[in-house]
């Protein structure tokens, strides 16, 4: 029967949306400070410039392996609770203590951390909350405000340089901005509840129906609690669904999260500081507005496969490095044609994107959703770090040949999947996408 169940859309998943978008939008926002935060020190060698943009995916992996555990094992919602918490410390001590490079890397730190353990909590508490029907049209819309978080930070750094040339007003101006935004999180967060896949896993049955009544109401709240509680059984007991191994699982997911944290970082974050300095701020702006704007096809994502859309990420985003690659000696000395190759890059970087951090929040079981999904992102971002390392002495030929080497390996992982997987869109439920 519970198969067969549909729930209707409420006010708590309206506020559950907006506060899983909004968390994206901070993780983003605080990620892409690094690059233009380059600026903010005069005189930086190349040695202090790849520290710092290596901090930022370093502590953003720290908080991803501390969250993930602490998720499974203390809830969702608590977790929320403590990244905000320091979010709103990293804020005030950026806008009133930053003065310095060390006392900036600090405060970073803190904003990154938090960061980390906040989007990989929504991508863990996104797919157990909302709403079958609208579960995979909802992830990557949120999702897709990543994108949001690195353009209002570009285009803030952009106005704050033409506007004003001071260090201090420009760190002012961004970090108010992020507080500004956090308050809002805060009241969209009270509104949400707590997992009730996780509360009943964990066996806190009482909890998850008072979860329920207070949160969806009489008459809603006990289909989400019967779904929660017993959808796994049913659809274990009614699923087509053939099993995937653990290993097509553990290398998809980590090849295509490798390539999408390296791939795109190296374009967005490090090309500018590396070989653009002047341009830091634009890259990002462009890139991830071309990634907001082509985003929005995130409200077909029920009806479409996942396994064909991360197959077209992957393979358009490949070959669009092909062709920067052997075009480099022309955009080099013509930005005009780099910007349009960049245009390109990201409408099919941005498919792969929100298809892949999709997928890697899906495919495990609830008990262990937090743990294996921050593994995934640890591993995948702390070797995109190395990458930082590995290329801080290329030229910029290399780099792009190295740039789309990353590609092909993202690829790979997209073609096991395609060959491997199972599907996980076309309105599938979680619990037979996490096969339990």
């Amino acid at each position: 029967m519970n198969s067969t169940v549909q729930e209707r859309w409420t006010r708590a998943d309206s506020w559950s949306f907006w506060a899983f978008a909004l968390g994206f939008l901070l993780e983003n926002y605080i990620f892409s400070m690094a690059p233009i935060a380059n600026g903010w020190v005069s005189n930086m060698p190349k040695s202090l410039t790849s520290l710092l943009l290596a901090w930022a995916p370093l502590w953003l992996i720290i908080g991803i392996m501390v969250a993930g555990p602490v998720s499974d094992r203390v809830g969702r919602k608590n977790t929320f609770y403590l990244t905000m918490a320091l979010y709103g410390i990293g804020g005030l001590g950026l806008i009133f203590f930053s003065h310095t490079y060390t006392t900036l890397l600090i405060f970073l730190a803190l904003l990154l951390f938090a960061s980390g353990g906040e989007m990989n909590t929504i991508m863990v508490a996104s797919h157990e909350i909302m709403p079958r029907q609208h579960r995979s049209k909802t992830i990557m819309l949120a999702l897709n405000f990543i994108n949001l978080g690195g353009v209002i930070l570009g285009a803030l750094a952009l106005l704050t340089r033409s506007f004003n040339s001071s260090v201090a007003f420009q760190k002012a101006t961004v970090g108010v901005a992020l507080l500004i935004v956090l308050i809002v999180l805060l009241f969209a967060r009270v509104n949400t509840p707590e997992s009730l896949r996780w509360l009943i896993r964990k066996g806190d049955r009482e909890r998850a129906e008072a979860e329920a009544l207070k949160y969806y109401g009489p008459e809603e709240g006990p289909v989400r609690l019967r779904l929660a509680e017993g959808a796994h059984e049913a659809s274990a007991a009614s699923s087509r669904t053939p099993p995937v191994s653990m290993a097509v699982r553990w290398y998809t997911t980590l090849t295509i999260s490798f390539a999408g944290s390296a791939g795109f970082g190296l374009m967005t974050y490090v090309l500018g500081p590396y070989y653009f300095k002047n341009d830091s701020a634009l890259i990002v702006f462009i890139a991830t507005l071309v990634g907001f704007i082509s985003g929005f096809f995130g409200f077909w994502a029920d009806r479409w496969s996942r396994k064909m859309l991360l197959l077209i990420g992957y393979a358009g985003t490949f070959l669009s490095t092909v062709v920067i690659y052997f075009t480099v000696g022309s955009w080099a000395k013509n930005l005009a044609l780099f910007w349009v190759l960049l245009v390109i890059l990201n409408l099919f970087t941005n498919i792969g994107y929100l298809t892949e951090d999709t997928l890697k929040g899906e495919v495990w079981p609830t008990r262990h959703r937090g743990t294996y999904t921050a593994l995934v992102r640890f591993i995948s971002i702390g070797l995109y770090i190395v990458t930082i390392y590995i290329t801080q002495n290329f030229s910029l030929t290399h780099t792009m040949l190295f740039n789309m080497f990353i590609w092909a390996i993202g690829l790979s992982g997209a073609l096991v999947w395609y060959v491997k997987g199972h599907e996980t869109g076309r309105g599938v439920s979680i619990d037979q996408a996490s096969l339990e």
